[in-house]
């Protein structure tokens, strides 16, 4: 199934859309003045189902997504809209567990805030996202060969895995491009994650430690004993391409 692309790729419209999905309507109205204040347009959703018909008809540039909802809460909507859409989703939620975060990103989210926050936290997440999804690639139509058995299209975001294709989102691209660049070189944790995923994520070793492990189920041959992407233990990540060799 063809997923549906944000509305910034699409549209014309000067100011990202914001849908914010909330059964609570003072988080909403609390969300929707300040994302407005800032010149951002809001529609709204008070449930999960209301959220994917949203998303399907209005293409948002970004999703907030409430976990706790009754009847389907955010985690089977956000299953949902993976589906149909590969807009960018910011998960809000008054958990704070390493597992709540894991399942959200592991089903497709691309950050968590957890309540209480503060409207400097929530626009700073948000244009975060938003960044992110609108760096566009600067080496067009090119297939960079790391050896026989990885390749990385940077057309198409995907890498070439023992010859099959293998489509990566565009954090892990992102992060993957970044340490190819940066061949045999370790490069630091604050740095990965301010290049990567922004200024704002410097001390989220976390996330890092997750899309690293999200990489490598990808693209090594035993992601247990990694061949390309290799840890340093206190410093950060190095890439190990044997073009590079230093």
């Amino acid at each position: 199934m063809n997923r549906l692309l944000p509305s910034s790729v699409t549209s014309q419209e000067p100011h990202p859309l914001v849908l914010v999905v909330d059964d609570e309507p003072r988080i909403i109205r609390f969300v929707r003045i300040n994302l407005e204040m800032e010149g951002f347009r809001v529609i709204e959703a008070a449930d999960g189902v209301e959220a994917v018909s949203q998303v399907r008809e209005k293409m948002p540039d970004i999703v907030l997504l409430d976990v706790m909802m009754p009847e389907m809460d955010g985690f089977e909507t956000l299953r949902m809209v993976r589906e149909i859409s590969s807009v960018p989703i910011i998960m809000l939620t008054v958990r704070s567990s390493e597992e709540d975060k894991v399942r959200g990103l592991d089903l497709g989210a691309d950050d968590y805030i957890t309540k209480p926050f503060s409207p400097r936290e929530l626009i700073s997440r948000v244009r975060a996202v938003l960044r992110r999804f609108q760096v566009t690639l600067t080496t067009e139509g090119s297939i960079v060969t790391i050896d026989e058995y990885l390749s990385v299209d940077y057309n198409t975001a995907e890498v070439i895995v023992a010859g099959e294709r293998v489509k990566l989102r565009p954090t892990e691209f992102r992060l993957l491009r970044h340490l190819i660049e940066n061949a045999g070189w370790t490069v630091p944790h604050a740095t990965l994650l301010s290049k990567v995923w922004g200024y704002e994520y410097k001390d989220e070793v976390s996330y890092l430690r997750l899309y690293v492990n999200y990489l490598r189920k990808k693209i090594e041959p035993d992601p247990a004993n990694p061949r390309y992407i290799l840890t340093e233990r206190g410093m950060g990540y190095r890439f190990a391409d044997p073009r590079h060799e230093r």
